[in-house]
């Protein structure tokens, strides 16, 4: 036989002792609110049966008195019939056996005297505006004689309290009209009722307040296992102050996440490090098998250029022209292959103090030929109190080549301007700026252009912009870009300070 046993945690151990707090609250309250009802109803109905019985007594002795009742209230030492008693009593009617009204407290249903002096009482059966009757069967076939026997009202402001007094003259009636308490207690019922609304709202409200506390970490994780699946591995999910086993659950979703952010990482690099040797592998290759040649072709069209260059000045033009095409030819797959070794095998960087204007001068010389070609103009400002930067010269001069030229050939449409801009930056760097009025990169290649082999040019490697990331970090430098299709790119690199 399988014994369930439930194993408390300290999650389950919390929520029970929520509940079982907020269900003895309610419980406690509600019986507290129900004694206090208990008693004030005891209490309003002690003080209707003493205002019956003071009405009564009233009426016997109204009977036996020569005075009136009203008389007799107003006589001194009528402690029985106390204020209160008296506020309660509306009316207190004496009905002889021959069904007149005999007294009253009401000065319009007492007796008059007619011309001759006689005495005229007046009929019960005329009194129109009497409460209705309470327990009118317990009088029997009295009861037809009480003009307010039938009326039945719920509502009524008052009752009325029939009571037979058997006396030497035959049977009497004491009728006692007492104030309506049904009202109140109607009114302290519903009051009771809005107490208890408000008791089971208030649990309610807490109950949802703490459910909703001990479901967050829960939806926490499934919103945070959601970003998971869709590939983001920087999400984590909050702990707070949380020691139970949700907190726990939490901590070590995070470190499992962090782990998986780290193994990813991990593969990045290995897939780089793979890329990289195959780059490497096929840089040497490429050095080897064309540098070569490319040398003997560039050396060849020097010495055509000098030995047998034509004397007639049209064809010597088209001559030049064409070497010189050559040559660009031959000096563009010699920096193709220059990129390919910078990428794969990056030299060692030479750091030191140098002067950051001198590089950029040189870089802008390198492409002021081909900026002259495609009508862009070049701009360069530089502050005067712009410090050293701690660089290396032929990494740097790489850097500002690529950048050049990229901007250049940004603007093969219709020409533009290349603006460069260098000033001291905040936390110990020296800001330059690059930017051209060129087309513009789309939003969606953004995050790409830093990517190895990603280009959009035909004729493109896709290395330049890879290798002026790399560099710039190994300087502990940083590179962000900015572009508007149509109006231009520009990119803010921020160097250290020598």
């Amino acid at each position: 036989m399988k014994i369930f046993v439930l194993k408390l945690s300290l999650f389950r151990t919390k929520l029970l002792i929520v509940l079982a707090f907020l269900l003895i609250v309610t419980l406690g309250v509600q019986y507290y609110l129900n004694l206090q009802n208990e008693k004030q109803n005891a209490d309003l109905r002690k003080k209707q049966e003493q205002a019956l019985v003071a009405g009564i007594v009233l009426g016997v002795n109204g009977m036996q008195s020569p005075y009136r009742m009203s008389e007799i209230l107003e006589q001194e030492n009528q402690f029985f019939f106390g204020e209160k008693i008296r506020n309660r009593i509306q009316d207190v009617i004496v009905i002889s056996n021959d069904w007149t009204v005999y007294d009253s407290l009401n000065p319009d249903y007492l007796p008059t005297t007619d011309e001759n002096g006689k005495t005229v009482y007046k009929k019960l059966s005329e009194l129109k505006d009497l409460p209705p009757l309470v327990d009118v069967e317990r009088l029997g076939e009295d009861k037809s004689k009480f003009p307010n026997a039938v009326i039945e009202n719920e509502n009524a402001e008052a009752e009325a309290h029939a009571i037979p007094i058997e006396t030497n003259r035959g049977r009497w009636y004491v009728m006692v009209i007492l104030k309506n308490e049904r009202n109140l207690i109607a009114q302290r019922a519903a009051l009771s009722l809005t107490y208890t609304l408000a008791v089971l709202l208030i649990s309610t409200t807490v109950t949802v307040i703490l459910v909703w506390r001990f479901t967050k970490p829960i939806a926490n994780l499934s919103e945070a296992a959601r970003k998971i699946a869709q590939g983001d591995l920087s999400v984590r999910v909050p702990v707070g102050n949380r020691t139970d086993e949700m907190g726990k659950l939490a901590v070590q979703f995070n470190e499992m996440i962090a782990q998986l952010e780290k193994n990813k990482k991990l593969e990045q690099q290995l897939k780089e490090a793979e890329k990289n040797a195959v780059v490497g592998r096929l840089a040497s290759a490429i050095a080897h098998e064309i540098r070569n040649p490319l040398n003997y072709i560039n050396l060849t069209l020097d010495h055509l250029r000098a030995k047998f260059a034509p004397e007639d000045k049209t064809r010597k033009a088209d001559f030049e022209k064409l070497t010189t095409q050559l040559k660009a030819e031959v000096a563009r797959i010699n920096q193709q292959i220059t990129d390919f070794l910078h990428y794969s095998r990056p030299p060692k960087l030479n750091l030191k103090p140098l002067e950051i204007r001198k590089i950029i001068e040189d870089s802008i010389r390198v492409a002021e030929a081909e900026a002259e070609d495609l009508s862009v103009e070049i701009n360069f400002s530089c502050a005067n109190e712009t410090p050293e930067i701690m660089g290396d010269e032929q990494a740097l001069r790489s850097v500002f080549n690529n950048l050049f030229i990229n901007a250049i050939q940004a603007m093969t449409e219709k020409g533009g301007t290349l603006t460069i801009s260098v000033a001291p930056d905040s936390e110990g760097f020296v800001k330059i700026e690059v930017a051209d009025t060129g087309i513009g990169i789309p939003p969606e290649n953004l995050p790409k252009i830093f990517e190895p082999y990603f280009s959009t040019k035909e004729t493109g490697t896709g290395l330049g912009l890879a290798i002026v990331e790399r560099f710039v970090n190994e300087h502990k430098g940083k590179i962000t870009v900015e572009s508007e299709l149509g109006k231009g790119t520009k990119f803010t690199l921020r160097l250290p300070k020598a």
